[in-house]
């Protein structure tokens, strides 16, 4: 097991209230600010800028084939869409969400699969470009952070409560299938995911204030230390997706965060890539 030691550097960028859902695209780090009521971006310098959403709660974030944005809105239960330009709500689920909406992955077709973030029976919705949502997975433990393998036949999600990570198979419709367990009794409850080039999944383990490398069966390859910071949630991206972005805070639950600037983004460099 290697270990890679811990964040000392100085970070890439901080002042945000509580970062969640990175996202590589087009050379920038993008990721929400949920209690600051934004979306951010990050270049390699740590430059930022901001999406200003006012009244919304962002978490999960995702690029469709045409390269707009959608947002998940937490609290509200809404999912949004940016162009560059406008920000203008696609989709309410409230009638389907039994809590708030967490992380969300989008896959080629441009398909959202989003969690509901019920602590028992959460549930997992698809959300189509035509604007049909559907739930596609249910009874998990408070789904979070959500990957597509690259063969786009394996969606996996971390089940934070029940701190494991589960394995569908996707059909060719997008209907989840054959739900399995990819990694059990985690080190702690994992937030954010990311997944790289051979099929290992880097977590956010919260409560263990450390991001590991975890391959399929649950094998611990490689850990990184946050020094006591709450780990959140990650993204592969930078020259040749071999940098880990890293998002942390200094308490698990945002609601404690009201008011504070105290999340972090951290990048280290990573030997396995990222997907292209």
């Amino acid at each position: 097991m290697i270990c890679k030691g811990t964040t000392a550097a100085p970070p890439l960028a901080h002042g945000f209230c509580f970062g969640e859902g990175p996202r590589w695209f087009e050379g920038l780090l993008w990721f929400s600010d949920m209690l600051g009521e934004a979306v951010h971006t990050a270049d390699l310098r740590g430059s930022l800028t901001t999406v200003p959403l006012p009244g919304r709660t962002p978490s999960g974030l995702g690029f469709r084939p045409d390269g707009s944005l959608l947002i998940v809105s937490a609290d509200d239960r809404v999912v949004l869409s940016y162009d560059g330009e406008t920000v203008v709500p696609i989709a309410d689920l409230t009638k389907l969400a039994p809590a708030g909406l967490g992380d969300m992955v989008v896959d080629h077709a441009g398909r959202a699969y989003i969690g509901s973030q019920a602590f028992e029976g959460g549930l997992i919705i698809r959300l189509d470009p035509d604007g049909r949502a559907v739930v596609v997975a249910d009874d998990l433990d408070f789904p979070n952070g959500m990957v597509i393998t690259e063969d786009r036949k394996t969606l996996i999600v971390a089940e934070s409560v029940g701190r494991r990570l589960t394995a569908y198979r996707i059909g060719d419709d997008g209907a989840l299938h054959d739900r399995r367990i990819f990694a059990d009794n985690l080190d702690g409850p994992p937030d954010g995911i990311a997944l790289d080039a051979q099929g290992g999944v880097w977590a956010a383990m919260t409560l263990a204030h450390q991001f590991e490398r975890i391959i399929d069966g649950g094998e611990v390859t490689d850990r990184i230390d946050m020094d006591g910071r709450v780990a959140i949630a990650c993204a592969l991206g930078g020259p040749e997706r071999r940098t880990l972005f890293l998002l942390s805070s200094t308490d698990a639950y945002p609601q404690r965060l009201v008011g504070t600037r105290l999340s972090r983004l951290d990048a280290v460099r990573v030997e396995v890539p990222g997907l292209p």
